[in-house]
């Protein structure tokens, strides 16, 4: 009798075991690592930007097109590689709910970072404002290449390239039609 009770507390006790839901990473953001200097952190957030500290393990994430796996303890990576100078970081996550993707402009100063959350939408209007203007406004054509040619430079100078510009906008449109 009490190997069959012992058998029945066993079994309830490992089914709440095997029906616990999967811990997935659907927000997150870019901080300044404050323990080490020249270094990011990603923070798994909610949607309200508060920290999930049940998140512990590690997780897989994309930076600039290199895979890194990063380990969360609280809720918070660090990504150990030292930035020299402002860059674009581009942050993907792919899980089972989908890809979490987010574009930063990491502005260095000499003694700290701050990351700039950088909005697909921003990256997508730019240019547009640039067409619509130069269509109004016929001699507004050069002034508008000029315009854009700099604003191709400062991007790929700063380590966002076509590809990656065009993957924020697309994983951007993705995103709103969930």
């Amino acid at each position: 009798m009490k190997k069959l009770l012992l058998v029945v507390c066993l079994t309830i006790l490992s089914a709440g075991f095997a029906f616990a839901d999967a811990i997935a990473i659907k927000h997150f953001e870019v901080k300044e690592n404050p323990f080490a200097k020249d270094e990011i952190a990603v923070v798994a957030t909610d949607t309200a930007h508060n920290v999930l500290e049940n998140i512990n393990g590690w997780f897989t994430f994309s930076v600039n097109g290199f895979t890194e796996p990063l380990r969360f303890e609280k809720g918070t990576a660090f990504y150990r590689h030292k930035l020299d100078k402002s860059a674009f970081l581009y942050v993907k996550h792919v899980n089972i709910s989908g890809t979490h993707s987010l574009l930063y402009y990491v502005y260095k100063t000499d003694d700290k970072l701050i990351p700039i959350h950088i909005s697909w939408i921003v990256l997508l209007i730019i240019p547009v404002i640039l067409v619509v203007l130069s269509y109004m406004f016929k001699r507004f054509i050069i002034f508008a290449i000029i315009i854009f040619v700099i604003f191709l430079y400062f991007n790929h100078h700063a380590g966002l390239g076509i590809p990656t510009f065009f993957e924020s906008i697309f994983d951007g449109l993705k995103g709103m039609f969930k």
